[in-house]
């Protein structure tokens, strides 16, 4: 294993060192929260698709497949659908707004109150996907390198939350665009192959494997269903995945980089499904299914070519990770502790210093998170669930429907997040009800409330519209060069 050690420890000291390079050009509040909003269709493909596919896509989608076969594709494959579904249908709207936040759109749709508990919300769900990241990767080095949780938390939260603090967004569209590449390699060039030939090919898997591991719907109908209510929606309105839409230079950048995102998406998740599937094949008898990524990495792979794939490992958490905790941070300084602040205290303030501060605070709150929970899709499906339960309804609701209004807004979030907290509570955390009767709560309430209140004034929807056509932005402050016209 030491070769091993060594690949892997290269690799992350390069990633340190790129996000120390990317410090240079966050000169600007726009630079540092959304790499200047100037990223071509390469770096914009490549940072959408990793901040996605992180360790709850790379862990859970090989624990799914290990578990369900075929149709354990279906969570990675409702997070690729939903990444689809937002590029072809939102994401030139949603760029076209010029702003840093999803409280923010809801601001300018609805006016300012809407930004104060959709900022509260906002902030719980990236904060919690930050855990779930940091479990994923605790979680390796648990089977890998016999370390206390613990410390596998400290060392990997540190370079991620230093990495972020240092250059933002430009630091870590860099380290994406980087991990995006290894990930591929590790996970589909390698691992796969590797893995399904050790378990004797796709027809031994037939014959080795329990009955119904080829079968779509093995998992079960009512679970994809809410795969699809919480991943494919979730992935419409999470800041973490609009903040990169911000990053776009234009419209097209954004609709087409993340239609090819998403594409890969679909196939990443039937390459974890089938590993899954292949580790089953191998090792039935795991005592449990989270070990099956790490496991059949650490058993079947030859020296140099496992660090390489626990590499790719790596950066699918850490994209993630970063990914989430500068949406965590940002919604945190812009949505919640800018509105305090306002109130408190007069003068200039430096965005870039309060933002990095915001990072590194959460970084340590998400690390001691992590210590204490054990299971990454538990806590992915609490935040997911919060998250498309308290906001879907209120934000597509302001893109598509006009009549729509504030009061409507604010009941829709209320009834739906306290909707989806009580079913979790009596039914637990990873029941399909409390998503059901969140959204059916969240809708009725919006609908119902928006149509017996004075609708929104016409000036803000005004506004609103110019800001959707493009006509209407705030002045830019000054941006650094171009990274990329790829």
């Amino acid at each position: 294993m030491t070769v091993d050690y060594l690949v892997m420890a290269a690799y992350l000291l390069g990633i340190i060192g790129v996000g120390w390079w990317g410090r240079r050009r966050a000169a600007s509040k726009s630079d540092f929260l959304v790499a200047g909003r100037r990223l071509g269709p390469l770096m914009y493909t490549g940072t959408m698709a990793a901040v996605v596919l992180g360790g709850a896509s790379t862990i859970g989608g090989v624990r799914l497949g290990y578990t369900y076969g075929v149709s354990g594709a279906a969570m990675v494959g409702a997070i690729g659908l939903g990444l689809l579904a937002l590029s072809v249908f939102f994401s030139a709207r949603i760029s076209r707004l010029r702003v840093y936040t999803v409280a923010e759109m809801l601001s300018l749709r609805y006016g300012d109150a809407a930004s104060v508990i959709s900022g509260v919300v906002m902030w719980i769900y990236t904060l919690m996907l930050a855990v779930t990241s940091t479990i994923a990767y605790a979680s390796v080095f648990d089977v890998l390198f016999d370390v206390p949780r613990w410390v596998a938390v400290i060392v990997g939260g540190t370079i991620v939350v230093g990495y972020s603090a240092l250059g933002g967004m430009w630091s870590i569209t860099l380290t994406d665009m980087v991990q995006f590449v290894v990930k591929s390699l590790g996970v589909l060039v390698l691992l796969l192959p590797i893995a399904v030939v050790k378990a004797g090919g796709f027809g031994a898997l037939a014959d080795r494997l329990p009955g119904g591991y080829f079968s779509v719907t093995s998992i079960g109908g009512q679970t994809i269903v809410t795969f699809v209510l919480i991943y494919t929606f979730g992935m419409l309105i999470g800041q973490d995945i609009w903040q990169r839409v911000f990053t776009a230079r234009s419209d097209r950048v954004a609709a087409w980089g993340g239609t090819v995102a998403g594409v890969y998406c679909l196939v990443y998740a039937l390459a974890g499904a089938f590993i899954g599937m292949a580790t089953k094949a191998l090792y039935p008898n795991l005592a449990q299914a989270d070990e099956a990524f790490a496991t059949i990495v650490k058993n079947v792979l030859p020296t140099g070519v496992r660090g390489l794939v626990l590499a790719a490992a790596l950066s699918a958490m850490m994209s993630t990770a970063s990914g989430a905790l500068i949406a965590s941070a940002t919604v945190a300084n812009n949505d919640i502790w800018a509105r305090l602040r306002r109130r408190t205290a007069s003068g200039d303030h430096d965005e870039i210093g309060s933002n990095r501060l915001a990072i590194a605070v959460l970084g340590v709150v998400s690390m001691v998170i992590a210590c204490v929970l054990t299971d990454v899709i538990e806590a992915l499906t609490v935040a997911y669930n919060l998250l498309v339960g308290g906001l879907l309804v209120p934000i597509l609701g302001g893109l598509v429907w006009r009549r729509g209004n504030l009061p409507g807004a604010l009941a829709a979030m209320i009834a739906g997040g306290t909707t989806v907290i009580t079913f979790m509570v009596t039914d637990g955390l990873l029941a399909n009800e409390p998503i059901y009767y969140g959204l059916l709560a969240s809708l009725v309430t919006h609908v119902a409330v928006s149509l017996v209140t004075r609708p929104t004034d016409e000036t803000v929807l005004a506004t609103w519209r110019r800001r959707l056509a493009g006509e209407e932005a705030p002045t830019a402050a000054a941006t650094s060069p171009e990274l990329s016209a790829a």
